[in-house]
């Protein structure tokens, strides 16, 4: 039986829907940094001033001036999980924060090459803790019903992030010196400092985990509205620390191991969700859209470096940057839908549609480079238009929301900070790559990752259950991991030889978020069991 404590004193003015989005929007400075590091190397790479100040460096020095940072963060990104059990939620977001503004000083000063790959990897190990931290911790002070809505505003951020550094870009090309290059490296270390020194005073769910009920139970009363009575928060408050005690009880420890032992299914779905997200494209264009927007009348992007190659699109210097800039803008909006859509349609409808209409726009890009006519930079910049809206209001914001929320509490950091540094992986390699490959295979780049987009349809269509309002803590009924279960499918493998399908069984009386009866069923185990799509009541 859980006593409720007596919740700490408060000093917070604000309370309630008001605290919940304050906190959300600053967090979110966390995920606006990493867009902005995202998009600013997109624009000063084509800079003539940058290029004289390196050397004009070749495809292969280019990309791995830019893919370098998504080493940092994936050293970081795996390593988040354990930072975040041992500091906490909002201590690993001050963490990243610093180490972020001091790899971003060190580029800005940066005095050649190697000085800058150097501030790339530090700006890594400091967007690897923020990139896994962020929406854990959104995930956990979200209110079940808003939880998706919440992630995708903090997915619009990011957006906005990268918007923000393609127009600071855009505006500093105008300057006739190195500081065309400097000063919008320069802007992510304010940004930086200013999300450190918030992070001191941010609530955390967290505490609750480690014993310190009565501040863990404030922060829930102030995120409730502030009544210490309110019974929300108390059911919230038993629910939690219930979760806590079992996981505890079980004797179970919280290695990776015993993580991916007991929890493979949900590793496995966390970790593609967040390969696909890069496999599908998107940093093609957000790392190298001038260069995509670029081309067919102009034979080098880099005129000095001896390159003779014909590259996309037609847009050239800084219209192409123009070019980025009013696409990011289109990129924010198309986020904006998700808001209001994810907790409605539910997450599958949202992937799904967006994988098909991303696979379209991509070949519909490599066919209209393919054939090469008049009319194709125009058709291109649609193209990629379309694919942009499509990404960021389906495979851009989920796969951030969906980890953590399929994640119990106690592995929760450890299995998130698996699938971000599964991102950051495939981030690297997309990056590393796209500039030669662009050389190389040309317009049958975005085919290619069009084909990506269907099988991501196809891994979505046929693995991956609804979450739409689930309680974070009743998530083991969506993959039916509950202990009830085990222990009623052991009984049945006694009693049934040949373990066939068994009646659907109600395990619990009362109704989900849903609005249905939380409801599981009993299948017979086989090699695939671990991606069986397992429906909750409902579901179609």
């Amino acid at each position: 039986m859980v006593n409720v404590p007596d919740p700490a004193p408060s000093s917070r003015k604000l309370v309630g829907q008001p605290l919940l989005i304050s906190i959300s929007i600053f967090a979110s400075l966390g995920v606006f940094l990493f867009g902005y590091d995202q998009g600013v190397m997109s624009g000063i790479i084509t800079g003539p001033h940058f290029r004289k100040y390196f050397g004009n460096p070749d495809a292969v020095s280019i990309g791995t001036m830019v893919a370098v940072l998504e080493v940092g963060a994936f050293i970081t990104s795996a390593a988040a999980g354990r930072v975040g059990d041992i500091v906490g939620r909002k201590g690993t977001l001050f963490i990243g924060a610093i180490v972020f503004t001091v790899g971003g000083a060190i580029q800005t000063l940066t005095t050649g090459f190697w000085t800058m790959i150097v501030g790339r990897v530090i700006s890594g190990f400091g967007v690897g803790l923020l990139s896994t931290i962020v929406p854990i911790y959104q995930s956990e002070i979200s209110p079940p019903n808003h939880r998706g809505s919440l992630a995708c505003m903090e997915f619009t951020m990011n957006i906005a992030g990268y918007s923000s550094s393609v127009w600071m870009d855009y505006f500093c090309s105008y300057l006739d010196s190195d500081l065309s290059w400097r000063i919008p490296l320069f802007v992510q270390c304010i940004i930086g400092a200013i999300l450190a020194a918030g992070a001191l005073v941010m609530p955390e769910r967290w505490c609750i985990d480690t014993d310190k009920d009565a501040e863990g139970f404030r922060i829930l009363v102030d995120l409730h509205g502030g009544d210490p009575e309110d019974p929300t928060a108390i059911a919230e408050f038993k629910e939690i620390k219930d979760r806590v005690m079992e996981e505890r009880a079980s004797g179970v420890a919280r290695s990776y191991h015993e993580m991916w032992k007991k929890y493979k299914r949900r590793v496995l779905l966390a970790m593609s969700s967040q390969a696909f997200a890069q496999l599908n494209g998107i940093n093609v264009i957000s790392y190298y859209a001038p260069r995509v927007f670029e081309g067919n009348q102009y034979l080098d992007p880099y005129p000095l470096s001896g390159l003779p190659c014909r590259i996309e699109a037609g847009w050239i210097g800084r219209d192409a940057i123009l070019m980025t800039g009013i696409n990011s803008l289109i990129y924010i909006l198309s986020t904006i839908p998700p808001w209001y859509l994810v907790d409605r349609w539910g997450r599958r409808p949202i992937l799904l549609s967006g994988a098909v209409i991303m696979a379209i726009s991509l070949t519909a890009t490599g066919w209209w480079m393919y054939i090469d006519v008049p009319r194709t930079p125009n058709a291109v910049v649609i193209c990629v238009i379309i694919y942009n809206a499509a990404f960021g209001y389906s495979w851009g914001p989920l796969p951030w929301l969906y980890p953590p929320e399929i994640m119990p509490l106690t592995i929760r950091a450890k299995g998130v900070s698996l699938s971000t540094s599964t991102n950051w992986a495939f981030n690297f390699l997309v990056g590393e790559v796209t500039p030669e490959l662009q050389e190389v295979i040309t317009w049958r780049l975005y085919p290619m990752h069009g084909f990506f987009c269907v099988c991501s349809f196809i891994l979505v269509y046929f693995l991956y259950p609804e979450t739409k309002g689930v309680p974070l803590e009743e998530m083991d009924l969506v993959f039916g991991e509950d202990e009830r279960e085990e222990m009623e499918e052991n009984a049945d493998d006694d009693d049934e030889e040949d373990n066939e399908i068994d009646e659907t069984t109600s395990l619990l009386s009362t109704e989900t978020p849903n609005g249905h009866g939380s409801r599981k069923r009993h299948r017979k185990a086989g090699w695939f069991g671990i991606f069986r799509r397992r429906p909750i009541s409902g579901e179609p």
